[in-house]
């Protein structure tokens, strides 16, 4: 056994625990011939000096080669998994001439679970130059080179999995400090332990995807993916297929194999937004499929099978949706497993401010520009503001009103950015007011003040004609046509 080609990469660093002479000489004269792929670092003679050296030094050791029994300190199964706990990627071959004589599996398998890689038999005493035959030792030291280059590996691409998946837990928190969020996050957290299907309801932008995002990233399938679906986004002639893919020359046009989105969530979650939108025969079949755990794929006879978690989220009452013979009832049983409900901005005034100050700063941040700082009176508009849109509007309105570039936020700045009127001191010259008494205008006349106004606040928070026609929908030449017609341009 003369050639490298086995050697792949960098050389191999070895410690070695053992406490006789003897054996250390014939583990350097087995090891010789590779002594430039192979280099012992360090010996030591007892189980505790191994574990120092693996505490300060343990990237630079990829295997241990220990003798079972030795003279002193932590020894045995017990240092071996004592190596494990410090350095869980380097590798573990065990010397030992307990089983010179025998063959034993329990034994064999009582080092494996301690997290032994490989334990050899030494040669007898009377075999001075090899502590154990040649080849096969040095092909154990590659096999365990590579097999530590892997585990580091995968430990490396865990570790950034579990990054991204802390960024994505900070990037969707669940914030307020009302009675009702607190009660919220705590359930949320409660749940992740489990697989339980989880039906999540309230008001169009209150963050019901935030939490589906929350149970997933806080669970074990955090791993895994997690899928959305919009049920309404659909056509209804598609949803079976996206849900549940189909075989190639299952129909006319199906030239390859398509991945429905559950298998594509398999051991993941998958979120079912808008889940009263799901036309009825896709519910009949998305029933089964929780019932099951078994897909039905368009030109495929076997059922697939699928671990995958369900949560879905409405803003509708499904209640109200099954009497009307809209939803399956038998459906809306097995995703009200556990119900979860995000209450509106409204009924949580206490979470306005903490809100707002959260995408004052994160919106700001995205655009360089320092954020605003927002007036106490300016609080106090905007905790009076029913916000119809509840979180989703809040964002939008935030940064709206950075494109304004007003600091400090005043309660009138608020008031123009939400075209909403509290009881101001005097009327301002970019509202529009209905008369409470007098002769009324015509609608269209109304319409034309109104739309005037609209211009001219859109046009006010513009850097240019093109940005303000842009922000409202139009091609240029009909923006500059409309101002004419509104007497705002010449």
């Amino acid at each position: 056994m003369t050639g490298t080609n086995l050697f792949i990469g960098e050389t191999i660093h070895l410690l070695v625990v053992e406490d006789e002479e003897y054996d250390v000489r014939r583990l350097r004269s087995t090891i010789k011939p590779f002594e430039r792929q192979i280099r012992i670092t360090a010996v030591v003679s007892n189980g505790d000096e191994a574990l120092k050296i693996l505490t300060e030094r343990r990237h630079q050791i990829d295997i241990v080669v220990m003798d079972l029994q030795i003279a002193g300190g932590i020894m045995g199964e017990a240092l071996i998994r004592a190596i494990r706990q410090i350095a869980p990627t380097v590798q573990i071959i065990v010397m030992t001439k307990m089983t010179i004589n025998i063959t034993d599996f329990d034994f064999a398998n009582k080092l494996l679970r301690a997290g032994a890689f490989w334990y050899c038999t030494k040669y007898p005493a009377d075999i001075e130059e090899y502590i154990y035959q040649p080849t096969d030792f040095i092909l154990s030291l590659v096999n365990a080179s590579q097999r530590r280059m892997l585990e580091r590996e995968r430990s490396q691409s865990q570790r950034k999995l579990l990054r991204h998946v802390e960024e994505k837990l900070a990037q969707t928190r669940i914030l307020g400090v009302s009675e009702q969020i607190q009660n919220l996050r705590a359930q949320v957290k409660q749940l992740s332990v489990s697989d339980a299907t989880v039906l999540v309801t309230g008001a169009s932008g209150t963050g019901k995807d935030l939490v589906a995002q929350q149970l997933h990233y806080e669970s074990r399938r955090k791993l895994e993916n997690f899928v959305v679906i919009n049920c309404g986004s659909i056509p209804d002639d598609l949803i079976e297929s996206e849900l549940f893919g189909y075989e190639k020359g299952a129909f006319t046009g199906a030239q390859e194999r398509k991945m429905g989105l559950f298998e594509a969530a398999n051991h993941g979650t998958l979120f079912l937004d808008e889940i009263a939108e799901l036309p009825l025969p896709a519910q009949v079949k998305l029933l089964r499929v929780i019932q099951e755990g078994e897909i039905e794929k368009i030109g495929r006879t076997e059922q697939v099978k699928v671990d995958v978690r369900i949560i879905a989220a409405t803003n509708r009452i499904l209640q109200k949706e099954v009497a009307a013979g809209r939803f399956r009832e038998d459906l809306f049983y097995r995703l009200n497993v556990v119900p979860l409900y995000v209450p509106p901005l409204k009924d949580r005034p206490e979470d306005i401010p903490v809100l707002w100050e959260h995408f004052l700063r994160q919106m700001s941040s995205d655009m360089q520009k320092p954020a605003p700082e927002t007036q106490e009176s300016a609080f106090t508009t905007l905790t009076q503001y029913p916000w119809p849109g509840n979180v989703r509007e809040m964002k939008n309105v935030v940064q709206r009103l950075l494109l304004r570039d007003d600091n400090p936020i005043t309660a009138e700045v608020i008031q123009e950015v939400l075209l909403f009127l509290g009881t101001p001191a005097a009327p301002r010259s970019d509202a529009v007011f209905f008369r409470e008494s007098g002769t009324g205008v015509s609608l269209r006349e109304m319409e034309d003040e109104f739309r005037k106004k609209y211009f001219q606040y859109i046009r006010k928070s513009s850097s240019s004609d093109a940005e303000a026609a842009r922000r409202l929908g139009l091609a240029p030449p009909n923006y500059y046509r409309m101002c004419k017609q509104l007497g705002l341009k010449d």
